[in-house]
């Protein structure tokens, strides 16, 4: 169910102010859902179906970009942009734009190793910069910082529990009888394009009963439980995102 303004829109009203093919996928399916998601304007709702949309277009590229996984101590950027921290997390060099360093992963995929947890933060922060433009993206994110579920105080994501699930969330696999040999592997974290279609960096663009069976793969000896799909959404504030839009 979708609120704007306080009062409820059915999708058919919605289609006829939204034109975009994937969007309108979107609005179908929350529309659909149990749970109401609420909009002060148009403008913010249309905001947040644009993110949607560049989360998926974000994912699909890294997914090409040729990218490499691996866990956090054996982590690398391109050092041209990138200053690698003792934990594996990556910084931004001074003097970089960070427009230009966020899409030197998508143009040189090969120089950058990571696991999927900071894909996700990758995806993320690409989506953002296609939605709010290199000149904002350049003002609010100066010092970019890419490890593991730290976001930078402008892009606030937030975790919830429920299924509404919806194309451009965030979504998690468990693997509670992971390999302790391979505890990279207790979880796959994904990006939600509909129609079981998901993201994760490692395993690719898959249903989940492949990332399922995969992540079987990693247990250890004698496992008692099946990896799953859980009941947990994570999401970027896109209310917050879309005021900064608007300070400027």
């Amino acid at each position: 169910m979708i609120m704007i303004n306080g009062q409820i829109v059915k999708s058919e009203a919605l289609n006829k102010l939204i034109t975009d093919k994937e969007q309108k996928n979107i609005v179908k399916q929350m529309a659909a859902l149990g749970v109401t998601y609420e909009y002060q304007s148009m403008d913010e709702l249309k905001f947040e179906l644009q993110f949607r949309e560049n989360t998926m277009k974000a994912a699909t590229q890294l997914n090409k970009s040729g990218v490499k996984f691996t866990t956090f101590t054996y982590a690398f950027p391109n050092k041209k942009y990138w200053q690698r921290l003792p934990n594996g997390g990556f910084l931004l060099r001074g003097g970089t734009a960070p427009s230009t360093a966020i899409l030197d992963i998508l143009k040189n995929g090969k120089l950058y190793a990571f696991e999927c947890s900071t894909a996700i933060a990758i995806v993320l922060y690409i989506a953002t910069l296609y939605t709010i433009g290199p000149e904002l993206f350049n003002l609010y994110f100066k010092r970019l910082y890419l490890f593991d579920w730290q976001f930078d105080e402008d892009l606030p994501v937030f975790p919830k529990d429920g299924d509404d699930f919806i194309p451009g969330d965030v979504l998690h696999f468990n693997n509670p009888d992971f390999d302790p040999k391979q505890p990279h592997w207790r979880a796959e974290n994904v990006i939600y394009f509909g129609d079981d279609k998901y993201y994760g960096h490692g395993v690719g663009i898959r249903n989940a009963s492949t990332i399922i069976k995969f992540l079987n793969t990693k247990r250890k000896p004698d496992p008692e439980e099946s990896a799953y799909l859980m009941r947990q959404i994570t999401r970027p504030v896109y209310r917050s995102l879309f005021l900064l839009t608007l300070q400027n």
